[in-house]
């Protein structure tokens, strides 16, 4: 089970950071990643780190967003900068395509004003 939190209402240029909570130590040996979908969009990947720790990031956030976990706390962040309007969406962790049958989480609304 993964549990998202941390987002809010932020101003464009702004910064916010998620917390996902895994029960279990599973980001030592699963590929995650954060998701996000804007209303009336497709879900789409926007971070994912490997079991080793190597992270890659959609072009429309990179530079902007890093993806980070804590093997120890079961936690994975993601830390976001330099926050655009088009940013807004509800944010999910969730293991990378080719993991594990996993139920969706409920996300965290993250709200970016012009």
């Amino acid at each position: 089970q993964l549990v998202e939190s941390g987002g809010g209402l932020v101003q464009a240029g702004g910064s916010l950071t998620l917390t996902c909570a895994a029960v279990g130590s599973i980001f030592s040996f699963l590929n995650t990643g954060w998701y996000r979908q804007a209303p009336g969009k497709q879900r789409e990947l926007v971070a994912g780190i490997s079991s080793g720790g190597t992270s890659d990031y959609a072009d429309s956030v990179k530079g902007r967003f890093t993806i980070s976990r804590d093997t120890a706390k079961s936690t994975m962040s993601l830390h976001m900068s330099s926050l655009k309007p088009e940013d807004t969406a509800v944010y999910y962790c969730h293991p990378l395509p080719g993991g594990p049958r996993t139920d969706w989480g409920q996300g965290t609304q993250v709200t970016v004003s012009s």
